[in-house]
């Protein structure tokens, strides 16, 4: 940051990606609880079907029937996620394909935080499917966060390889 503690040009854009999967994120939450009966698959095509669940757990709903106390554990660690990124976001500036996976994380992990604070629980709506077997449902910022670890993966492989050449 500069002198004025406002983000610099480089970060400001990340921070505008960020944002930009938040609001994409938190638009399409809202459009699934208004639109979607609870728990009633409704199919978008032959693979894919809009089934609205609340998920009070992690990925693949781990700790889903924990007791609540993971509500709290999950938000924090998404805050304490969401800070580190940040600070990335500012110490890496020149780092373009990690600064925008982080960004990517930064977006999906604020949206669930959101959700955990407001529902108690993560909204996930989007079930993919072949021939009986469902994915997890998820939604945008699972999928952002996930696309965010696998473009880190794939900038620190390719790193690797530029390193040893």
């Amino acid at each position: 940051m500069t002198n004025d503690q406002s983000p610099s040009g480089p970060t400001r854009w990340y921070l505008l990606l960020a944002i930009l999967v938040l609001v994409a994120d938190q638009i399409s939450k809202w459009w699934a609880q208004i639109s979607l009966p609870m728990g009633q698959a409704r199919a978008v095509t032959d693979f894919l079907n809009w089934f609205l669940i609340y998920n009070p757990g992690a990925a693949f709903s781990f700790l889903s029937q924990a007791g609540g106390w993971q509500r709290w554990f999950f938000t924090i660690i998404g805050i304490v996620a969401a800070i580190v990124i940040i600070w990335l976001l500012q110490k890496n500036t020149q780092d373009r394909p990690f600064c925008i996976a982080l960004s990517l994380i930064l977006g999906g992990a604020v949206g669930n935080v959101l959700d955990r604070l407001l529902y108690g629980a993560v909204v996930d709506f989007i079930d993919v499917h072949y021939q009986g077997w469902h994915w997890p449902a998820f939604n945008i910022a699972d999928s952002a966060i996930s696309i965010g670890a696998t473009l880190i993966v794939i900038n620190e492989i390719r790193r690797a390889i530029t390193q040893r050449s």
